[in-house]
């Protein structure tokens, strides 16, 4: 009986140490990229944090409003800097050199509709 709880207990240390390695290994593959968005509200914040955390390998996403600068930190085995720049227009807001998409910007709420230094009327 001793010898099977010592044996058990030997395998689950093993499992537990297995789980560790694997988790650690993937936390090592990460970047960060900040992008300049054309956001100004926190309607603006939580709609853009919700598109880019939705694609796959996003770690983590914030955006400072003061800034108009979102943070991402991102598995770049699953997705790249122009990726995140493509959803974030797409979702209505400049991304960095990209322009919104004007359709996707024209179903935003009100407050998030203001015009920017640039835009046409």
């Amino acid at each position: 009986m001793k010898v099977m709880i010592k044996q058990f207990a030997s395998a689950i240390i093993l499992i537990l140490v297995m789980s560790v390695s694997v988790y650690a290994a993937g936390k090592g593959k990460s970047a960060v990229v900040t992008i300049k968005t054309s956001a100004i509200c926190g309607s603006c914040k939580v709609r853009l944090e919700k598109a880019v955390k939705a694609v796959d390998g996003v770690e983590e996403a914030l955006l400072n409003l003061n800034s108009k600068k979102m943070k991402i930190k991102y598995n770049p085995d699953k997705t790249s800097p122009e990726r995140l720049r493509e959803v974030i227009s797409a979702t209505g807001y400049d991304a960095d050199g990209i322009k919104k998409n004007e359709q996707a910007f024209g179903k935003l709420p009100q407050c998030c509709q203001v015009p920017m230094p640039g835009d046409k009327d």
